[in-house]
């Protein structure tokens, strides 16, 4: 039994000493793992680097694509680039939110707080096509053709602001046929008279000044910049004229922003000054009858009750004195007091329109009052037969003061809007 454990004991003995006789050492196992993690850092280095010279050196083969795994075994290539069908719906999401902020501002009446101090519908849709208007047409100062996205902004936008007039409308009488033969009277809608003949007109007529425009092109003229233009003088043959034609008007020195045009040595060509004066001559016609159109529409409205009691309380508080004794006199002259008046700006002019628009209200608004009176007393009276004799005078003068403001807008057609116009405009609520 003591021999077998001594037996044993040398046998571990033995074992131990083999194991450290051996070549194995720590610094050895260390260096083995040093270099097999060099080897590999050199060899991914190596991938790396050739990766990155195939890609710049190579003219024809695009970077790798990144995949990643995911369950299932399977990779997912994210693209360098979106798809191209992803752009029109961003686009049209874009036009949709802008509709959206379009009829929010509309029906709220411009009072986007929400706190019910908005104007009326009607005068949110015309602030809004005047605002849209100085968006594209308030810096067109050349004659040229409109830029493709102020001409897509203005036909998107007043599509969207028309639209609503759709909802305008009123029942006329009109006879359906069964098939059994019989006919029955029924009431269908129609848009509303005014806007049923107007506004076809109107954007007929807005066409044909795009259509103007967009003829604008390859022209023979040019424009320059005012200090340009006084550059170049030198190289224009002075034509001889007038010392009055060498002068510029007076509107075009206030406007020293707007662009001086320019034309070739030889003058414009015979067909280019037909159609420049053609081109003039219907553009004037559109604004006269655009300017008829709104006229008319104007003259339609109600009078607000507010402009009613802001009027003076006397004829001569409305005119003055030199309007009312040549309007008061026994003879009347419109062409002749309007030679006599001082028109030379347009804002003494805007201001003797108000006057005598003022003027008219205040004689027919007397003349309604005398009416009330002699319908209550009675037509035996003494008192009366004065009343007649003050109807009559009240109605003559007011006759009188129309046809003198109608005179001065047909003499200054590009008068801006009277008071009375600006106050229709504003309390409208139709």
């Amino acid at each position: 039994m003591p021999s077998s454990v001594t037996s044993s004991e040398d046998e571990c003995e033995e074992l131990q000493s083999r194991r450290f006789d051996d070549s194995y050492s720590f610094s050895a196992d260390v260096s083995e793992s040093e270099s097999s993690s060099s080897s590999t850092s050199t060899f991914s280095t190596a991938v790396t680097s050739s990766a990155f010279e195939l890609d710049s050196n190579s003219e024809f083969l695009a970077a790798p694509r990144i995949m990643l795994p995911v369950v299932g075994g399977r990779h997912v290539i994210i693209p360098a680039k979106m798809p191209e069908r992803d752009k029109p719906e961003g686009l049209e999401l874009s036009e949709t939110e802008l509709m959206k902020e379009r009829f929010a501002k509309l029906l709220l009446g411009e009072d986007m707080s929400g706190g019910g101090r908005g104007v009326c519908t009607a005068l949110a849709i015309s602030n809004a096509i005047t605002n849209l208007a100085a968006t594209v047409f308030g810096e067109l100062w050349k004659l040229e053709p409109l830029a493709p996205q102020r001409k897509l902004m203005w036909q998107r936008e007043m599509n969207w602001l028309l639209c609503v007039s759709d909802s305008i409308a009123e029942l006329i009488p009109s006879v359906q046929e069964f098939p059994g033969g019989r006919t029955f009277k029924v009431m269908i809608t129609q848009p509303r008279s005014d806007i049923y003949v107007n506004l076809p007109a109107l954007k007929k007529l807005d066409a044909m000044l795009i259509s103007i425009l967009d003829g604008f092109h390859d022209t023979e003229f040019y424009y320059v910049e005012r200090g340009m233009g006084v550059a170049d003088a030198e190289h224009i043959e002075a034509n001889p004229c007038s010392p009055l034609l060498q002068r510029p008007s007076i509107s075009l020195e206030e406007k020293w922003w707007l662009p001086f045009p320019k034309v070739p040595p030889n003058s414009l060509s015979e067909e280019t000054r037909k159609r420049l004066q053609q081109c003039r001559e219907c553009t004037n016609q559109i604004f006269k009858a655009a300017v008829a159109i709104n006229s008319s529409v104007l003259s339609g409205m109600e009078v607000p009750q507010v402009y009613l009691e802001s009027l003076p309380k006397s004829e001569k508080a409305c005119l003055g004195d030199i309007l009312q004794r040549y309007i008061t006199a026994d003879q009347f002259s419109p062409d002749h007091l309007l030679d006599y008046l001082d028109l030379s700006s347009e804002y003494t002019t805007l201001e003797f329109a108000n006057r005598i628009e003022s003027a008219v209200h205040f004689w027919r608004l007397k003349c309604h009052k005398k009416k009330l009176i002699r319908a209550k007393t009675g037509s035996w009276s003494g008192t009366v037969k004065g009343l007649g004799c003050d109807i009559e005078k009240s109605r003559l003068f007011a006759n009188r003061a129309d046809t003198l403001l109608a005179k001065l807008k047909l003499y200054f057609p590009g008068l801006p809007q009277t008071d009375l116009d600006i106050n229709k405009i504003q309390f409208n609520k139709v």
